[in-house]
Protein backbone atom coordinates (compact mmCIF):
# COMPACT_ATOMS: atom_id res chain seq x y z
CA UNK A 1 0.00 0.00 0.00
CA UNK A 2 2.81 2.87 0.65
CA UNK A 3 4.15 1.99 -2.73
CA UNK A 4 1.20 2.79 -4.43
CA UNK A 5 0.37 6.02 -2.58
CA UNK A 6 4.27 6.69 -2.92
CA UNK A 7 3.88 6.54 -6.96
CA UNK A 8 0.75 8.05 -7.37
CA UNK A 9 1.62 11.30 -5.14
CA UNK A 10 5.05 12.39 -6.17
CA UNK A 11 3.62 13.21 -9.85
CA UNK A 12 0.80 14.69 -8.49
CA UNK A 13 3.82 16.98 -6.05
CA UNK A 14 5.71 17.61 -9.23
CA UNK A 15 2.61 18.51 -11.46
CA UNK A 16 1.54 21.13 -8.54
CA UNK A 17 4.71 23.27 -9.11
CA UNK A 18 3.93 23.69 -12.97
CA UNK A 19 -0.03 23.59 -12.82
CA UNK A 20 -1.27 26.06 -15.62
CA UNK A 21 -4.35 27.11 -14.87
CA UNK A 22 -5.08 28.75 -18.01
CA UNK A 23 -4.42 32.12 -16.68
CA UNK A 24 -1.40 34.01 -17.32
CA UNK A 25 0.02 37.30 -16.01
CA UNK A 26 -2.47 37.72 -14.13
CA UNK A 27 -0.24 39.94 -11.58
CA UNK A 28 1.47 42.38 -14.52
CA UNK A 29 -1.02 44.89 -15.24
CA UNK A 30 0.30 45.20 -18.93
CA UNK A 31 -2.07 42.90 -21.18
CA UNK A 32 -1.88 44.30 -24.95
CA UNK A 33 1.42 45.22 -27.13
CA UNK A 34 1.74 48.23 -27.99
CA UNK A 35 4.58 47.88 -31.17
CA UNK A 36 7.51 49.84 -31.25
CA UNK A 37 9.80 51.45 -33.97
CA UNK A 38 12.84 49.46 -33.86
CA UNK A 39 15.86 51.40 -34.43
CA UNK A 40 19.27 50.67 -36.13
CA UNK A 41 22.73 51.05 -35.31
CA UNK A 42 23.57 53.39 -38.20
CA UNK A 43 20.39 56.44 -36.93
CA UNK A 44 21.44 55.58 -33.75
CA UNK A 45 24.98 55.49 -32.88
CA UNK A 46 25.84 59.55 -32.57
CA UNK A 47 22.96 58.96 -29.27
CA UNK A 48 24.85 56.60 -27.38
CA UNK A 49 27.33 56.80 -24.99
CA UNK A 50 30.68 57.86 -27.12
CA UNK A 51 33.99 56.52 -25.16
CA UNK A 52 37.20 58.05 -24.97
CA UNK A 53 40.35 55.96 -24.21
CA UNK A 54 43.84 57.67 -25.70
CA UNK A 55 46.00 54.75 -25.01
CA UNK A 56 43.18 51.78 -25.41
CA UNK A 57 41.83 52.35 -29.33
CA UNK A 58 41.66 48.91 -29.31
CA UNK A 59 38.49 49.22 -26.82
CA UNK A 60 37.17 52.02 -28.53
CA UNK A 61 36.58 49.57 -31.37
CA UNK A 62 35.38 46.59 -30.11
CA UNK A 63 32.62 48.64 -28.30
CA UNK A 64 31.19 49.87 -31.66
CA UNK A 65 31.27 46.30 -33.01
CA UNK A 66 29.31 45.63 -30.05
CA UNK A 67 26.66 48.06 -30.27
CA UNK A 68 26.18 47.40 -34.01
CA UNK A 69 25.41 43.91 -32.96
CA UNK A 70 23.58 44.35 -30.20
CA UNK A 71 20.73 46.43 -32.84
CA UNK A 72 20.49 43.19 -34.75
CA UNK A 73 18.63 41.77 -31.67
CA UNK A 74 16.05 44.41 -30.82
CA UNK A 75 12.55 43.03 -32.06
CA UNK A 76 9.13 43.04 -32.05
CA UNK A 77 7.26 39.89 -31.35
CA UNK A 78 6.26 37.96 -34.35
CA UNK A 79 2.58 38.20 -35.49
CA UNK A 80 0.20 36.06 -33.26
CA UNK A 81 2.35 36.26 -30.09
CA UNK A 82 0.95 36.72 -26.91
CA UNK A 83 4.16 39.29 -25.61
CA UNK A 84 3.35 42.91 -24.88
CA UNK A 85 6.69 44.64 -25.47
CA UNK A 86 9.48 44.30 -28.12
CA UNK A 87 12.32 43.00 -26.90
CA UNK A 88 16.07 42.22 -27.20
CA UNK A 89 17.10 38.53 -27.23
CA UNK A 90 20.24 36.67 -27.69
CA UNK A 91 19.16 35.33 -31.08
CA UNK A 92 20.50 31.49 -31.58
CA UNK A 93 16.55 30.21 -30.75
CA UNK A 94 13.51 31.18 -31.31
CA UNK A 95 12.77 31.23 -27.55
CA UNK A 96 13.38 34.00 -24.74
CA UNK A 97 15.63 33.25 -22.12
CA UNK A 98 15.70 34.69 -18.72
CA UNK A 99 19.45 34.04 -17.80
CA UNK A 100 20.52 36.23 -21.07
CA UNK A 101 17.58 38.76 -20.85
CA UNK A 102 19.33 39.68 -17.30
CA UNK A 103 22.93 40.26 -18.27
CA UNK A 104 22.00 42.02 -22.11
CA UNK A 105 19.84 44.63 -19.86
CA UNK A 106 23.08 45.22 -18.15
CA UNK A 107 24.77 47.24 -21.10
CA UNK A 108 21.75 47.90 -23.02
CA UNK A 109 20.21 50.43 -20.40
CA UNK A 110 23.17 52.16 -22.09
CA UNK A 111 21.01 53.01 -24.57
CA UNK A 112 17.70 52.99 -22.89
CA UNK A 113 16.91 56.41 -24.34
CA UNK A 114 16.80 54.77 -27.78
CA UNK A 115 15.57 51.28 -27.06
CA UNK A 116 14.07 50.63 -23.47
CA UNK A 117 15.40 47.03 -23.58
CA UNK A 118 13.85 46.67 -19.92
CA UNK A 119 10.69 46.28 -21.15
CA UNK A 120 12.43 42.92 -22.30
CA UNK A 121 11.16 41.26 -18.83
CA UNK A 122 7.35 42.01 -19.44
CA UNK A 123 7.06 39.21 -21.94
CA UNK A 124 7.90 36.91 -19.05
CA UNK A 125 5.66 38.70 -16.56
CA UNK A 126 3.02 38.12 -18.99
CA UNK A 127 3.17 34.57 -19.27
CA UNK A 128 3.76 33.85 -15.24
CA UNK A 129 1.28 31.65 -13.99
CA UNK A 130 -1.53 31.97 -11.28
CA UNK A 131 0.41 30.22 -9.00
CA UNK A 132 3.88 32.50 -9.74
CA UNK A 133 5.95 29.98 -11.60
CA UNK A 134 7.92 31.63 -14.50
CA UNK A 135 9.53 29.42 -17.07
CA UNK A 136 13.32 30.21 -17.93
CA UNK A 137 12.78 29.43 -21.65
CA UNK A 138 9.79 30.91 -23.67
CA UNK A 139 8.90 30.37 -27.59
CA UNK A 140 8.19 33.27 -28.86
CA UNK A 141 5.72 32.93 -31.56
CA UNK A 142 3.46 31.22 -29.15
CA UNK A 143 3.95 32.01 -25.43
CA UNK A 144 4.63 28.85 -24.81
CA UNK A 145 7.24 27.49 -22.36
CA UNK A 146 9.96 25.74 -23.56
CA UNK A 147 10.95 23.01 -21.49
CA UNK A 148 14.50 20.83 -21.98
CA UNK A 149 15.28 18.19 -20.31
CA UNK A 150 12.98 18.01 -17.33
CA UNK A 151 10.65 20.67 -15.77
CA UNK A 152 13.24 20.84 -12.23
CA UNK A 153 15.46 22.54 -14.93
CA UNK A 154 12.95 25.65 -15.87
CA UNK A 155 13.95 27.92 -12.94
CA UNK A 156 16.20 30.42 -13.94
CA UNK A 157 18.28 32.69 -11.33
CA UNK A 158 15.64 34.60 -9.78
CA UNK A 159 17.31 37.93 -10.92
CA UNK A 160 14.24 40.31 -12.51
CA UNK A 161 14.94 42.41 -9.33
CA UNK A 162 18.21 42.80 -9.51
CA UNK A 163 17.73 44.46 -13.45
CA UNK A 164 15.09 46.21 -12.48
CA UNK A 165 16.87 48.11 -10.16
CA UNK A 166 19.89 48.16 -11.72
CA UNK A 167 18.28 49.81 -14.87
CA UNK A 168 16.07 52.54 -12.20
CA UNK A 169 19.71 52.91 -11.45
CA UNK A 170 20.97 54.41 -14.77
CA UNK A 171 17.46 55.80 -15.93
CA UNK A 172 15.85 57.25 -12.28
CA UNK A 173 12.63 56.10 -13.45
CA UNK A 174 10.85 53.89 -10.77
CA UNK A 175 7.56 54.02 -12.53
CA UNK A 176 7.98 50.27 -13.29
CA UNK A 177 8.01 49.41 -9.68
CA UNK A 178 4.22 49.55 -8.95
CA UNK A 179 3.60 47.09 -11.88
CA UNK A 180 6.58 44.66 -11.41
CA UNK A 181 6.42 44.06 -7.38
CA UNK A 182 3.45 42.15 -7.05
CA UNK A 183 4.93 39.97 -10.16
CA UNK A 184 8.29 39.10 -8.15
CA UNK A 185 6.27 38.95 -4.79
CA UNK A 186 3.77 35.81 -5.92
CA UNK A 187 7.48 34.46 -7.77
CA UNK A 188 9.14 34.67 -4.69
CA UNK A 189 6.38 32.92 -2.91
CA UNK A 190 6.51 29.51 -5.60
CA UNK A 191 10.62 29.95 -4.80
CA UNK A 192 10.10 29.57 -1.33
CA UNK A 193 7.13 26.51 -2.16
CA UNK A 194 9.46 24.91 -4.74
CA UNK A 195 12.63 25.52 -4.37
CA UNK A 196 13.71 24.84 -0.64
CA UNK A 197 14.01 21.13 -0.32
CA UNK A 198 11.79 19.84 3.09
CA UNK A 199 13.53 18.81 6.80
CA UNK A 200 17.26 20.43 5.58
CA UNK A 201 19.25 21.41 8.29
CA UNK A 202 20.25 24.65 5.99
CA UNK A 203 16.78 25.49 5.23
CA UNK A 204 18.38 27.13 2.05
CA UNK A 205 17.41 27.15 -1.98
CA UNK A 206 18.59 24.30 -4.58
CA UNK A 207 19.39 24.58 -8.36
CA UNK A 208 20.42 22.07 -11.01
CA UNK A 209 23.00 23.21 -13.82
CA UNK A 210 20.73 23.76 -16.29
CA UNK A 211 18.21 25.98 -13.95
CA UNK A 212 21.57 28.04 -12.55
CA UNK A 213 22.21 28.79 -16.16
CA UNK A 214 25.86 26.81 -15.07
CA UNK A 215 24.75 23.96 -17.64
CA UNK A 216 26.94 21.16 -16.94
CA UNK A 217 28.32 22.43 -13.85
CA UNK A 218 29.65 19.47 -11.45
CA UNK A 219 27.69 20.48 -8.80
CA UNK A 220 25.24 19.10 -6.44
CA UNK A 221 23.66 19.24 -2.82
CA UNK A 222 20.14 20.83 -1.41
CA UNK A 223 21.44 24.31 -0.67
CA UNK A 224 23.35 25.69 -3.59
CA UNK A 225 25.40 29.40 -3.00
CA UNK A 226 23.94 31.36 -6.10
CA UNK A 227 20.67 30.42 -5.88
CA UNK A 228 20.43 31.57 -1.97
CA UNK A 229 22.53 34.95 -2.30
CA UNK A 230 20.58 35.53 -5.31
CA UNK A 231 17.00 35.45 -2.78
CA UNK A 232 18.93 37.69 -0.94
CA UNK A 233 19.64 40.22 -3.48
CA UNK A 234 15.45 39.99 -4.43
CA UNK A 235 14.43 40.50 -1.15
CA UNK A 236 16.07 43.49 -0.64
CA UNK A 237 15.26 44.42 -4.07
CA UNK A 238 11.59 44.37 -2.85
CA UNK A 239 12.28 46.28 -0.15
CA UNK A 240 13.62 49.23 -2.05
CA UNK A 241 11.30 49.19 -4.23
CA UNK A 242 8.67 49.41 -1.76
CA UNK A 243 10.68 52.36 -0.12
CA UNK A 244 10.91 54.27 -3.50
CA UNK A 245 7.01 53.81 -4.14
CA UNK A 246 6.50 55.16 -0.70
CA UNK A 247 8.11 58.01 -1.92
CA UNK A 248 4.90 59.09 -3.50
CA UNK A 249 3.26 62.25 -1.33
CA UNK A 250 0.10 61.05 -3.25
CA UNK A 251 -0.35 57.65 -1.77
CA UNK A 252 -3.03 56.46 0.51
CA UNK A 253 -2.65 55.98 3.96
CA UNK A 254 -3.52 52.05 3.95
CA UNK A 255 -1.42 51.39 1.52
CA UNK A 256 1.47 53.03 2.84
CA UNK A 257 1.37 50.81 5.59
CA UNK A 258 0.96 48.04 3.81
CA UNK A 259 3.93 49.18 2.15
CA UNK A 260 5.77 50.04 4.71
CA UNK A 261 5.26 46.85 6.53
CA UNK A 262 6.24 44.98 2.99
CA UNK A 263 9.57 46.66 2.96
CA UNK A 264 10.58 45.40 6.75
CA UNK A 265 9.56 41.91 5.99
CA UNK A 266 11.33 41.52 2.75
CA UNK A 267 14.66 43.29 4.05
CA UNK A 268 14.19 40.94 7.54
CA UNK A 269 13.88 38.21 5.08
CA UNK A 270 17.28 38.88 3.19
CA UNK A 271 18.48 38.89 6.62
CA UNK A 272 17.59 35.82 7.77
CA UNK A 273 18.88 34.07 4.77
CA UNK A 274 22.29 35.72 5.09
CA UNK A 275 22.59 34.42 8.35
CA UNK A 276 22.23 30.97 6.77
CA UNK A 277 24.66 31.07 3.77
CA UNK A 278 27.27 32.42 6.39
CA UNK A 279 26.70 29.82 8.85
CA UNK A 280 26.27 26.78 6.85
CA UNK A 281 28.48 27.65 3.39
CA UNK A 282 31.39 30.01 4.55
CA UNK A 283 34.35 27.95 4.58
CA UNK A 284 37.18 30.67 6.69
CA UNK A 285 40.32 28.08 6.03
CA UNK A 286 39.50 28.36 2.06
CA UNK A 287 38.00 31.72 1.99
CA UNK A 288 35.18 30.62 -0.15
CA UNK A 289 31.34 29.82 0.11
CA UNK A 290 30.36 26.10 -0.96
CA UNK A 291 27.46 24.22 -1.67
CA UNK A 292 25.70 22.02 1.03
CA UNK A 293 23.93 18.89 1.22
CA UNK A 294 20.92 18.12 3.30
CA UNK A 295 22.95 17.77 6.04
CA UNK A 296 24.38 20.97 5.94
CA UNK A 297 27.85 19.35 4.69
CA UNK A 298 29.90 21.49 2.56
CA UNK A 299 30.30 20.05 -0.89
CA UNK A 300 33.94 21.52 -2.08
CA UNK A 301 33.57 22.35 -5.81
CA UNK A 302 35.20 25.16 -6.80
CA UNK A 303 33.43 27.29 -9.23
CA UNK A 304 32.20 30.75 -10.01
CA UNK A 305 29.00 30.37 -8.07
CA UNK A 306 31.08 31.10 -4.73
CA UNK A 307 31.04 34.46 -5.20
CA UNK A 308 27.73 35.57 -5.63
CA UNK A 309 27.68 36.41 -1.75
CA UNK A 310 30.05 39.13 -2.67
CA UNK A 311 27.42 40.94 -5.17
CA UNK A 312 24.35 40.53 -2.75
CA UNK A 313 25.73 41.66 0.27
CA UNK A 314 26.24 38.40 2.12
CA UNK A 315 29.57 38.66 2.33
CA UNK A 316 31.45 41.43 5.22
CA UNK A 317 34.68 42.98 4.17
CA UNK A 318 37.15 39.79 6.11
CA UNK A 319 35.15 37.58 3.88
CA UNK A 320 35.30 39.31 0.83
CA UNK A 321 39.08 40.06 1.07
CA UNK A 322 39.61 36.40 1.57
CA UNK A 323 37.15 35.88 -1.97
CA UNK A 324 39.00 38.82 -3.55
CA UNK A 325 42.50 36.45 -2.71
CA UNK A 326 40.66 33.19 -4.25
CA UNK A 327 40.25 35.31 -7.82
CA UNK A 328 43.87 36.34 -7.69
CA UNK A 329 44.97 32.65 -6.99
CA UNK A 330 47.07 31.99 -10.47
CA UNK A 331 46.40 27.85 -9.69
CA UNK A 332 42.71 28.85 -9.58
CA UNK A 333 40.54 31.50 -10.87
CA UNK A 334 43.40 33.95 -12.33
CA UNK A 335 43.67 32.55 -15.85
CA UNK A 336 45.04 34.07 -19.07
CA UNK A 337 41.39 35.26 -19.72
CA UNK A 338 39.83 35.41 -16.05
CA UNK A 339 37.50 33.88 -14.58
CA UNK A 340 37.27 30.39 -15.46
CA UNK A 341 33.66 29.16 -14.31
CA UNK A 342 35.18 26.14 -12.68
CA UNK A 343 39.17 26.80 -11.39
CA UNK A 344 41.78 25.46 -12.48
CA UNK A 345 42.88 23.29 -9.82
CA UNK A 346 39.67 20.99 -10.09
CA UNK A 347 39.43 17.58 -11.61
CA UNK A 348 36.88 18.25 -14.31
CA UNK A 349 38.55 21.74 -15.30
CA UNK A 350 39.01 22.06 -18.97
CA UNK A 351 41.44 24.10 -20.53
CA UNK A 352 39.57 24.65 -24.02
CA UNK A 353 36.31 25.10 -21.70
CA UNK A 354 34.10 23.52 -22.78
CA UNK A 355 30.66 25.16 -21.65
CA UNK A 356 30.73 25.24 -17.76
CA UNK A 357 34.00 23.38 -17.26
CA UNK A 358 36.25 26.47 -17.23
CA UNK A 359 34.96 28.57 -19.69
CA UNK A 360 34.95 32.22 -19.62
CA UNK A 361 31.43 33.60 -19.13
CA UNK A 362 29.93 37.14 -19.23
CA UNK A 363 27.76 36.99 -16.70
CA UNK A 364 29.42 35.45 -13.86
CA UNK A 365 32.36 37.72 -15.01
CA UNK A 366 29.85 40.98 -14.57
CA UNK A 367 28.50 39.58 -11.08
CA UNK A 368 32.51 39.04 -9.70
CA UNK A 369 33.67 42.47 -11.07
CA UNK A 370 30.19 44.22 -9.70
CA UNK A 371 30.68 42.29 -6.73
CA UNK A 372 34.09 43.72 -5.91
CA UNK A 373 32.52 47.10 -6.87
CA UNK A 374 30.65 46.68 -3.55
CA UNK A 375 33.40 46.74 -1.22
CA UNK A 376 35.68 49.30 -3.77
CA UNK A 377 34.01 52.31 -1.63
CA UNK A 378 34.02 53.12 2.39
CA UNK A 379 36.68 50.95 3.65
CA UNK A 380 40.30 51.30 4.03
CA UNK A 381 40.77 48.28 1.68
CA UNK A 382 38.75 50.05 -1.31
CA UNK A 383 41.47 50.47 -3.47
CA UNK A 384 42.63 46.65 -3.57
CA UNK A 385 39.01 45.90 -4.53
CA UNK A 386 39.42 48.66 -7.07
CA UNK A 387 42.50 47.83 -8.63
CA UNK A 388 41.35 44.42 -9.17
CA UNK A 389 38.47 45.23 -10.72
CA UNK A 390 40.18 47.09 -13.07
CA UNK A 391 42.77 44.71 -13.76
CA UNK A 392 40.40 41.72 -14.10
CA UNK A 393 38.19 43.84 -16.78
CA UNK A 394 41.40 44.68 -18.65
CA UNK A 395 42.34 41.17 -18.58
CA UNK A 396 39.18 40.19 -19.94
CA UNK A 397 38.69 42.71 -22.94
CA UNK A 398 42.08 41.91 -24.10
CA UNK A 399 40.99 38.50 -24.41
CA UNK A 400 37.93 39.46 -25.63
CA UNK A 401 39.91 41.86 -28.37
CA UNK A 402 42.07 39.42 -29.65
CA UNK A 403 39.80 36.46 -30.47
CA UNK A 404 38.09 39.54 -31.97
CA UNK A 405 40.86 40.38 -34.20
CA UNK A 406 41.56 36.25 -35.33
CA UNK A 407 37.78 35.78 -35.55
CA UNK A 408 36.29 39.36 -36.67
CA UNK A 409 33.26 38.99 -33.88
CA UNK A 410 32.56 38.54 -30.15
CA UNK A 411 31.85 35.05 -28.72
CA UNK A 412 29.57 33.33 -26.43
CA UNK A 413 32.51 32.50 -23.99
CA UNK A 414 36.20 32.29 -24.12
CA UNK A 415 39.02 29.68 -22.75
CA UNK A 416 40.34 30.74 -19.66
CA UNK A 417 43.99 29.54 -21.27
CA UNK A 418 44.65 30.98 -24.42
CA UNK A 419 43.40 34.20 -26.50
CA UNK A 420 40.28 31.67 -28.12
CA UNK A 421 36.82 30.84 -28.24
CA UNK A 422 35.66 28.59 -25.78
CA UNK A 423 34.33 25.20 -26.83
CA UNK A 424 30.83 24.97 -27.41
CA UNK A 425 30.72 28.51 -28.19
CA UNK A 426 28.67 30.56 -30.82
CA UNK A 427 29.50 33.58 -32.46
CA UNK A 428 28.11 37.15 -32.75
CA UNK A 429 26.57 36.49 -29.41
CA UNK A 430 25.44 39.90 -28.13
CA UNK A 431 23.84 38.01 -26.51
CA UNK A 432 25.60 38.82 -22.90
CA UNK A 433 29.28 39.51 -23.80
CA UNK A 434 28.33 42.94 -24.53
CA UNK A 435 28.65 43.37 -21.01
CA UNK A 436 32.50 43.12 -21.35
CA UNK A 437 32.72 45.65 -24.28
CA UNK A 438 30.28 47.76 -22.99
CA UNK A 439 29.05 48.15 -19.40
CA UNK A 440 32.67 47.16 -17.88
CA UNK A 441 34.16 49.24 -20.54
CA UNK A 442 32.11 52.27 -19.29
CA UNK A 443 32.11 51.14 -15.20
CA UNK A 444 35.10 49.96 -14.74
CA UNK A 445 37.88 50.96 -17.01
CA UNK A 446 36.98 54.38 -17.44
CA UNK A 447 35.73 54.32 -14.12
CA UNK A 448 32.21 56.28 -14.35
CA UNK A 449 29.38 55.23 -12.14
CA UNK A 450 25.93 57.26 -13.31
CA UNK A 451 23.28 57.42 -10.86
CA UNK A 452 20.48 59.16 -12.17
CA UNK A 453 17.98 59.07 -9.17
CA UNK A 454 20.34 61.47 -7.42
CA UNK A 455 21.48 63.04 -10.21
CA UNK A 456 25.04 62.20 -9.78
CA UNK A 457 27.83 60.83 -11.25
CA UNK A 458 31.17 59.05 -9.42
CA UNK A 459 34.23 58.90 -11.15
CA UNK A 460 37.19 56.29 -10.45
CA UNK A 461 39.63 58.11 -11.45
CA UNK A 462 42.75 56.54 -11.92
CA UNK A 463 43.87 56.65 -15.66
CA UNK A 464 46.59 59.19 -16.49
CA UNK A 465 45.83 59.44 -20.28
CA UNK A 466 43.23 61.45 -22.00
CA UNK A 467 39.96 59.75 -21.02
CA UNK A 468 35.81 60.18 -20.87
CA UNK A 469 33.02 59.99 -23.06
CA UNK A 470 30.14 62.09 -24.68
CA UNK A 471 26.89 61.79 -24.55
CA UNK A 472 26.74 59.83 -21.49
CA UNK A 473 22.48 59.97 -20.24
CA UNK A 474 21.46 59.35 -17.05
CA UNK A 475 18.40 60.21 -15.52
CA UNK A 476 17.59 63.78 -16.59
CA UNK A 477 20.98 64.31 -17.43
CA UNK A 478 23.33 64.11 -20.63
CA UNK A 479 27.27 65.08 -19.90
CA UNK A 480 30.51 64.56 -22.14
CA UNK A 481 33.54 64.87 -20.34
CA UNK A 482 37.12 63.95 -20.41
CA UNK A 483 40.01 63.85 -17.86
CA UNK A 484 43.28 66.04 -19.99
CA UNK A 485 46.39 63.55 -20.42
CA UNK A 486 49.33 64.10 -17.18
CA UNK A 487 52.33 62.45 -16.45
CA UNK A 488 51.91 60.34 -13.38
CA UNK A 489 48.71 59.81 -10.91
CA UNK A 490 50.31 62.49 -8.59
CA UNK A 491 49.85 65.44 -11.32
CA UNK A 492 46.94 67.83 -11.14
CA UNK A 493 44.02 66.60 -12.76
CA UNK A 494 41.97 68.74 -15.50
CA UNK A 495 38.73 67.70 -16.23
CA UNK A 496 36.45 69.04 -19.00
CA UNK A 497 33.00 68.84 -18.86
CA UNK A 498 29.89 69.82 -20.95
CA UNK A 499 26.22 68.81 -19.16
CA UNK A 500 23.03 69.54 -20.30
CA UNK A 501 21.30 69.89 -17.26
CA UNK A 502 22.73 70.17 -13.04
CA UNK A 503 24.48 67.02 -11.73
CA UNK A 504 26.82 66.19 -8.96
CA UNK A 505 30.53 64.85 -9.68
CA UNK A 506 32.16 62.97 -7.13
CA UNK A 507 35.67 62.46 -8.64
CA UNK A 508 37.62 60.02 -6.61
CA UNK A 509 41.45 59.45 -6.99
CA UNK A 510 44.00 57.93 -5.14
CA UNK A 511 43.79 56.31 -2.32
CA UNK A 512 39.87 57.50 -0.69
CA UNK A 513 40.76 61.29 -1.97
CA UNK A 514 37.21 62.70 -3.27
CA UNK A 515 36.26 65.73 -4.40
CA UNK A 516 32.75 67.11 -4.95
CA UNK A 517 31.65 69.52 -7.65
CA UNK A 518 28.01 70.84 -7.91
CA UNK A 519 27.98 71.58 -11.88
CA UNK A 520 24.88 73.84 -13.64
CA UNK A 521 24.03 73.56 -16.84
CA UNK A 522 27.11 74.33 -19.26
CA UNK A 523 30.63 74.06 -19.89
CA UNK A 524 32.89 73.84 -17.00
CA UNK A 525 36.98 73.24 -16.46
CA UNK A 526 38.26 71.61 -13.20
CA UNK A 527 41.02 71.15 -11.43
CA UNK A 528 41.78 68.77 -8.71
CA UNK A 529 45.56 69.09 -7.42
Amino acid sequence: MRKILLIVFIPIMVMAQYEDSGIRGKYFSKKTLTESVIPSFETSKDKLPSPILENNPEYIELYWKTWQLAFDHYKNPPTGSPFVSAYIDEAFAPNIFQWDTFFMIMFARYADHIFPAIQSLDNFYCRQYENGYICREIVEATGEDFVFEGREHTVNPPLFSWAEMENFKITGDKSRFKSVLSVLEKFAEWLEIYRKKENTKHNLYWQTGLGSGMDNTPRGGSGWVDMSAQMVMMYNDMSEMCNQILLDENLELDLKLELSNKSKLFKDKANQISVLINKFMWNEEDGLYYDVDDEGNQIKCKTVGCFWPMLAGVSDLHQSEKLLNNLKDPHTFWRKIPFPSLAADQKNYKADGEYWLGSVWAPTNVMIIKGLDKFGVGNDMAYKFNEFATLATEEYLNGIYEVYKKTGTIWENYSPEAFARGSWSRPDFVGWTGCGPIELLIENIIGLRPDGVNSLLTWHLTRIDKHGIENLKFGNVTVSLSAEKREKVTSPITIKVICDNDFKLNVEHGNNNYKVFKLTKGEHTLIID
